[in-house]
């Protein structure tokens, strides 16, 4: 069952891919596509797209401090290589929990992980996700309280209060991290709260990873609208939040939806779907041929592997 079931992941997760990069393109004609980046600035393309490669390196970095947390260091390259892979496809897909989980586990059992210690590595890279999710929106909501109030449609109380509680959990992760260290246990399985230094390196990485994310959406908007970092890391978190939420591949239609709900009055579109190209998109064209090119090298050195094991045995 084991050499059926991981071949058919790999299968699956880049016949999907694939459709899902088909059918995000089919709503446009090549016209709209070459129009809408063409209408964006040189400067505004080029710094969105610096802005996504540098939240790439960061999510790197989550997979990098991961395989620490399990007892299990990679090299660097090691990391990158699987977090990239995993996460382009993955956030295209939606249920990137599960998804890019699939193509962290083709990758990192090949490399002497056990599937307890992938689960873990996913784990903290998920929570990674949350607490910069929340650092991000926290300093957005209180920075900026009287945009967000705005944006947001809520009180200026409310907004302070939602802040400092955003802020407050990761805060309250660090002390945890500082001083539990009993691991908590679930059936057969144990999870240990990080050490303070990988702690303080989740709510580092996990925050700049959003940042520059949203950073990324902020120049594609700023082509064509005068709005502040801080608005737009207000509306990107509530929109990623959303999209995570729904489980929609890539966020497709609801982080649209939510930034034209909470940023009317704006021909947004060019902006967003330039957006959605850079960090999603063409993330994705490279991403598949990575996991495809991969899953040939590998299979090829099994089957070298099978071949010298079976003539040793012959002899």
């Amino acid at each position: 069952m084991r050499k059926i079931w991981k071949p058919l992941i790999a299968v699956l997760a880049i016949g999907l891919a694939a459709f899902l990069l088909y059918r995000t393109l089919s709503r446009y004609s090549l016209d709209q596509l070459i129009q809408a980046v063409a209408a964006i600035p040189t400067s505004h393309l080029t710094a969105a797209a610096g802005f996504a490669a540098a939240s790439y390196i960061c999510l790197s970095g989550f997979d990098y401090l991961a395989l620490r947390y399990v007892g299990r260091p990679l090299p660097y390259y090691k990391a990158a290589w699987a977090s990239f892979t995993s996460l382009s496809l993955g956030h295209n897909i939606g249920l990137a929990f599960l998804s890019s989980g699939a193509v962290r586990y083709r990758f990192y059992t090949r490399w002497g992980l056990s599937a307890e210690q992938v689960a873990k590595v996913i784990v903290f890279c998920g929570v990674t996700v949350g607490i910069g999710l929340m650092v991000l929106g926290g300093a957005a909501l209180l920075l900026r309280s009287s945009l967000a109030v705005e944006i947001t449609g809520l009180s200026k109380f409310a907004v302070i209060v939602l802040g400092t509680v955003c802020l407050a959990l990761p805060a309250l992760y660090l002390v945890l991290a500082t001083f539990v260290r009993r691991p908590l246990r679930i059936r057969r399985w144990s999870l240990e709260m990080p050490s303070l230094r990988l702690a303080i390196g989740q709510v580092v990485i996990g925050s700049a990873n959003f940042a520059c994310v949203a950073a990324c959406l902020h120049q594609a908007l700023a082509a064509v609208t005068d709005v502040a970092y801080g608005g737009v890391a207000s509306v990107y978190v509530i929109a990623n939040t959303t999209a995570l939420v729904s489980h929609v591949p890539g966020g497709l239609g609801v982080i649209e939806s939510v930034v034209m709900y909470l940023l009317p009055g704006q021909d947004l579109i060019g902006p967003l779907l330039v957006f959605r190209f850079v960090y999603f998109l063409i993330p994705l064209c490279i991403g598949i041929p990575v996991f495809l090119v991969t899953e040939l090298v590998y299979r090829r050195k099994n089957a070298v592997r099978s071949d010298m094991a079976e003539a040793a045995a012959q002899a």
